[in-house]
């Protein structure tokens, strides 16, 4: 029996599993960070670190921001990625511009792949401290942050399926839209 998904049903398969994915796929860096916090013995200077306020805020921060983001993700497959909630002001109950939705994921998969590329040269570099002192440090690390390899892939992926969707320019063009329930019905 196949897993049901939160998805449009013109959106496929594919791209619903991708947006889901997303989320699944951030999680292990910011549950890292949150074990850095915490003090859990994740690098070599874990019991000598004593973080700031700010320092931890940050850390947190970083970690529930990242998350939102992922989240964001799911706009691209569900029913408030195209029409505003009515909740929020000025916006609530309009349409969403498919080439500003695609426009934002897109900026999104540029600043992923840079800030992927930094933290690759500051691995190589040595920049920075905490460094994993032991294997099974270093493989902690890898198994948590090597999952987020795959969001701007998959963010790119499903922003393309979006546009395609949303503006009849995708293969299958007839199949996309068709019995799609009134925007009032969505929110």
């Amino acid at each position: 029996m196949p897993m049901k998904l939160n998805a449009l049903p013109d959106v496929p398969r594919w791209a619903a599993l991708a947006a889901h994915a997303v989320p699944l796929a951030v999680l292990p860096s910011g549950l890292w960070r949150l074990a850095l916090v915490a003090g859990l013995p994740v690098t070599q200077d874990a019991g000598l670190l004593t973080m700031g306020p700010g320092e931890t805020l940050y850390v947190v921060s970083l970690s529930v921001v990242s998350e939102l983001l992922a989240f964001l993700t799911l706009g691209l497959v569900r029913p408030w990625g195209e029409v505003f909630p009515r909740w929020l002001p000025l916006l609530g109950g309009r349409r969403v511009n498919p080439a500003a939705a695609t426009g934002a994921a897109l900026a999104g998969v540029a600043g992923l792949c840079a800030i992927a590329a930094w933290g690759v040269y500051a691995s190589y570099a040595g920049l920075g401290p905490g460094i994993p002192a032991s294997p099974v440090q270093e493989a902690v690390l890898l198994v948590c942050y090597a999952p987020l390899a795959a969001w701007p892939p998959l963010l790119a992926a499903v922003a393309v399926a979006y546009y395609r969707r949303r503006t009849g320019r995708g293969a299958g063009r007839g199949q996309y839209g068709a019995g799609r329930p009134a925007a009032s019905s969505w929110v």
